[in-house]
C-alpha cells in the first residue's frame, strides 16, 4: 500500500490502544491513497510476522457476509426477505433476522449450559448444530418483530442455517460459491485448521474459535487485505460485480428500510450513522481471542479495517478508536 502523509500516525493511534506485543493490523483506504500498519507475530513461537494477509478470527463481522448472502439469494429469486423463519409466537421473517429485529434472544436455549466448560476459550464449541432448530421451536417471541432492535447471534446464525438449507448445501460451501469466490476473497474461510493469528485472552494463547451451530453469526477468519476488498465492493459495486445478483445484493444491504410498522430504519446487519453530508457503515466483532472492526463510507470512498489478536474488554479502546479513525477519514473537517 502507498503511504499517505499523516495516515500512518492515525493508524498508530489505533494500534497503540493494545499491548505492544499484540499481533495486529490496522489498514485504511482513502481517495488519496492507502496504508497498513502491521505489528507483532501470528504464531506462539513468534516466528511469523503479521502481514495484511494474516488471517484473524473476525467474530460477528461474519454477519455482514451472511446478510450479503441473503440479499444475493433474494436477487436470484431463491428466497424473499419477507419469507417466514418458522419461529413460534409472532411471525418472524428473514429480514427480521438480518436486522436484529426478530425478537429472538441473543443465544439459543441450552447454549449457556454447554458453554460453561469452555467459557474462557470456546463457549460455542460444544453446542451441536442439531439443537438449533429444536431451540427455535421452543422459543416464544414476546415482542412484535420489526419494532425493536435486539442484537441476536441466534437470529443471524439461524439465518445462515436457513439459507444453506434452501440452497441444499452447508454454510461454508454456499459462502464460497456465492461471495468469496466471485469477490476474490481467497484468505477468508470458516476453516479453523488453516493458518491464522493465535488469539489471546488476557495474554494467554487460545485454540482456534469454533461455532459449529451458528457459523453465520461468527465463524469466519479473514485478512485485512480481504476485508478491504470486501468493503470496497460495497462502495463500488459496479466495479466489484458489474451485473447480476451480487451487484444487486451489494446495493441492497446498505439500503435503510423499516422491517416493521413504526420500526427503525436499518440496513441489513450493518450499523449506520448519518453524518453531515455522508453516512458511515460499520460493524465490530470479537471472539475469545480477537477483536475486529470494519467500516466504510460510500462517498468519499473510505475503508477501515482493524484486527487484533486479543479479546475485546470493557475498557478497551481498540474498536472505539478504529471507529474514530473511520469518522475522521470520511470527514476530516468534521469537528464532532
Amino acid at each position: 500500500m502507498t503511504p499517505v502523509d499523516g495516515l500512518g500516525r492515525r493508524l498508530a493511534a489505533v494500534a497503540d490502544t493494545v499491548g505492544p506485543r499484540t499481533g495486529l493490523v490496522v489498514a485504511a483506504e482513502t481517495p488519496g491513497g492507502a496504508a497498513a500498519l502491521c505489528r507483532g507475530t501470528a504464531d506462539r513461537a513468534g516466528a511469523t510476522p503479521v502481514t495484511d494477509r494474516t488471517r484473524f478470527e473476525i467474530g460477528s463481522v461474519t454477519k455482514t457476509f451472511t446478510v450479503l448472502l441473503l440479499a444475493e439469494m433474494a436477487a436470484r429469486g431463491e428466497v424473499a426477505l419477507g419469507d417466514p423463519a418458522g419461529a413460534r409466537g409472532r411471525p418472524i421473517t428473514l429480514e427480521h433476522l438480518a436486522t436484529h429485529t426478530s425478537g429472538l434472544p441473543r443465544l439459543p436455549r441450552g447454549l449457556l449450559r454447554t458453554a460453561l466448560p469452555g467459557w474462557f476459550t470456546n463457549p460455542y464449541g460444544r453446542y451441536p448444530p442439531e439443537r438449533l432448530l429444536p431451540a427455535l421451536a421452543r422459543t416464544r417471541v414476546r415482542r412484535t418483530p420489526g419494532t425493536r432492535v435486539r442484537y441476536s447471534n441466534f437470529g443471524v446464525g439461524l439465518l445462515g442455517r436457513l439459507l444453506a438449507e434452501e440452497a441444499g448445501t452447508d454454510y461454508a460451501a454456499l459462502l464460497d460459491a456465492r461471495l468469496l469466490g466471485p469477490l476474490g476473497l481467497g484468505d477468508t474461510t470458516t476453516d479453523p485448521t488453516l493458518p491464522q493469528a493465535t488469539g489471546h485472552w488476557r495474554g494467554r494463547p487460545l485454540p482456534p474459535w469454533q461455532i459449529p451451530a451458528l457459523p453465520g453469526a461468527g465463524a469466519l477468519r479473514s485478512s485485512a487485505a480481504d476485508l478491504l476488498r470486501f468493503l470496497g465492493a460495497h462502495t463500488a459495486p459496479d466495479a466489484a460485480a458489474p451485473n447480476g445478483p451480487l451487484h444487486a445484493a451489494l446495493r441492497e444491504v446498505v439500503r435503510p428500510r423499516s422491517p416493521g410498522p413504526g420500526g427503525p430504519e436499518l440496513p441489513l446487519a450493518w450499523s449506520r450513522r448519518a453524518r453531515p453530508g455522508h453516512a458511515l457503515y460499520f460493524h465490530s466483532g470479537g471472539t475469545r481471542g480477537t477483536s475486529t472492526f470494519v467500516g466504510f463510507c460510500p462517498a468519499p470512498r473510505v475503508h477501515v479495517v482493524a484486527l487484533a489478536a486479543t479479546a475485546p474488554t470493557l475498557r478497551g479502546r481498540f474498536i472505539q478508536e478504529a471507529y474514530v479513525l473511520l469518522r475522521a477519514l470520511a470527514a476530516p473537517a468534521d469537528p464532532s
